[in-house]
């Protein structure tokens, strides 16, 4: 039986392609070769940006401090817990929905914890509360409701920075999404006078 000393299939292109871009990268004088591989990119404009911005790469984002996210959930849940709700979980996520501070109430059932991530994160990423968002997940066909990871139900608050939404802060568990609403809104409340 006589094995085969060939290049696996894969190595066979693999090893010629990095060869031309090693090449390539290093100013060969290979005509084919370089064109080949050269791609033209056209510029873009960014209006929105401030001057400079192109050249870094990179944007920051906005996003709560560990105090202010926590101090926003205590003053939610107090508010529940006030009008008799303590059995509700409060998040305060971040624009993208990761989660910066969650307390879940005593006796809260374990849906409230993924209903209130999901309402912040929908009123963080729309911009708007979630009892004004509830109208436009309704309709023949598909809707922003079948969106993965929203929840278009009272309770969740947008917060913003001058116009824009750099977190949201979610409540479930309440018999009424409007009380859910109320708890949010208390908890926005209390950071209101920080944002910046």
């Amino acid at each position: 039986m006589t094995t085969s000393r060939r290049l696996p299939r894969a190595l066979a292109f693999t090893v010629p392609a990095v060869a031309l871009l090693v090449a390539t990268a290093c100013g060969s004088t290979d005509d084919a070769a370089a064109s080949s591989t050269t791609t033209e990119v056209a510029p873009v404009a960014m209006s929105s940006q401030k001057p400079g911005d192109a050249e870094k790469g990179t944007v920051t984002a906005n996003r709560l401090s560990v105090a202010t996210a926590g101090r926003a959930a205590q003053a939610a849940l107090a508010k529940c817990q006030a009008d008799g709700l303590g059995f509700v979980t409060v998040s305060v996520v971040d624009r993208a929905g990761n989660v910066q501070a969650m307390l879940r109430g005593d006796n809260a059932a374990q849906h409230t914890v993924e209903a209130s991530r999901e309402k912040g994160y929908t009123a963080a990423a729309f911009g708007a509360n979630t009892s004004d968002l509830a109208s436009r997940a309704k309709g023949d066909g598909p809707t922003v409701a079948d969106l993965p990871g929203t929840l278009f139900l009272a309770g969740g608050v947008s917060v913003k920075v001058g116009n824009t939404s750099i977190a949201g802060i979610g409540v479930g568990g309440a018999p009424d999404g409007n009380a859910d609403q109320a708890c949010a809104a208390a908890g926005l409340a209390e950071i209101a006078g920080s944002l910046q």
